[in-house]
């Protein structure tokens, strides 16, 4: 579990950084009318934000994670 975190640790920080960012939005300035379908309902508001928070931050890997294997 702890090397599961330690790996993704920058999504997850996403994930709460998007789904806190998305209700945010939703609650100061969502579509009241009910003709939107992301900011209508704080539910879709913040599952569409903690989606796009744990993809933008899982862009910031620790370049270590990745190895370029040589031919030598």
């Amino acid at each position: 579990m702890k090397k599961f975190v330690k790996k993704y640790l920058f999504t997850i920080i996403g994930i709460f950084v998007g789904a806190t960012a998305g209700y945010l939005y939703w609650k100061f300035i969502g579509c009241s009318t009910g003709g939107c379908a992301i900011t209508s309902n704080p539910v879709n508001s913040t599952l569409y934000g903690a989606v796009m928070g744990g993809l933008l931050f899982s862009t910031f890997k620790n370049s270590g994670e990745r190895k370029i294997e040589s031919g030598k």
